[in-house]
């Protein structure tokens, strides 16, 4: 069984089929799905997915694009959302410096307080990272972000970065680009990285893996990043969807 450690079920390009979506992805073999947010209204839509079908978790966050919507009133609420015991991680947060749609300053300020409540509640974090590897490692470790563990998301570092990211209580997450020809660089974390701290995801409806590419994304289709790191570390599929498994249900603290 797979578990796909990060999507957005609640996206707008789901909301003609996502009933269907969760057949697919039952299916293909997934016993799990973690639904993340993105902003306030994305969180709180992804807890009534997480209510509405047993085999979604949430996890509550402001996106580093949305920083500057992180207000005292929004983070009161994310506090409330995040003490459902269906919420099993506070994020997706961190810094994107590529797009810059916040502030540095935002962002820095709204990663610091994400951190802050995943602290207050003793919740792993999930951390988006774009352009700022260097700035979100400084962080992560002067804040002690990984106090509760936490999850790079759609890892996209060398080697030597989750390697002090894994000291630091982090566990690495690939999503489809890791089947990508030209991801030498990911493929390479991939296969030396401890396999105790890998995990993999979709971050659909985004990121389509090979050979759909293109497409649409969703959490069936996480079974293509399996494969791949399957590939990578010489190991069966089966070998890879145990151990990424067993990883994320002790990440998100999964009991059922």
């Amino acid at each position: 069984m797979l578990i796909d450690t990060h999507a957005h079920l609640q996206d707008p390009a789901f909301n003609r089929d996502r009933k269907e979506i969760l057949e697919r992805a039952e299916a293909a073999g997934l016993e799990k799905i973690i639904c993340i947010g993105y902003d306030y209204e994305t969180s709180a839509e992804a807890v009534q997915l997480a209510r509405q079908f047993p085999e979604v978790y949430a996890v509550v966050g402001v996106h580093p694009h949305d920083a500057k919507t992180l207000s005292t009133e929004v983070l009161a609420q994310l506090y409330d959302l995040a003490r459902d015991p269906r919420v099993v991680a506070i994020g997706e947060t961190g810094l994107d410096y590529y797009r810059n749609l916040s502030s540095p300053e935002e962002q820095r300020k709204a990663f610091k307080e994400q951190i802050k409540l995943a602290h207050e509640l003793y919740k792993p974090l999930v951390i988006h990272d774009r352009d700022a590897h260097q700035e979100v490692l400084d962080i992560i470790k002067k804040e002690k972000a990984g106090k509760n563990e936490g999850i790079m998301h759609c890892y996209s570092g060398h080697l030597p970065l989750a390697v002090e990211l894994m000291k630091e209580g982090f566990y690495i997450s690939f999503a489809g680009p890791l089947t990508f020809k030209n991801a030498k660089k990911t493929q390479e974390v991939a296969a030396r990285v401890a396999l105790e701290r890998i995990l993999i995801e979709t971050d659909c409806p985004y990121l389509t893996p090979e050979p759909f590419r293109g497409k649409r994304n969703e959490p069936a289709l996480v079974v293509h990043t399996a494969r791949k790191l399957a590939e990578l570390r010489h190991k069966t599929e089966e070998e890879i969807a145990y151990i990424t498994s067993q990883n994320a249900r002790r990440i998100y603290r999964i009991k059922d």
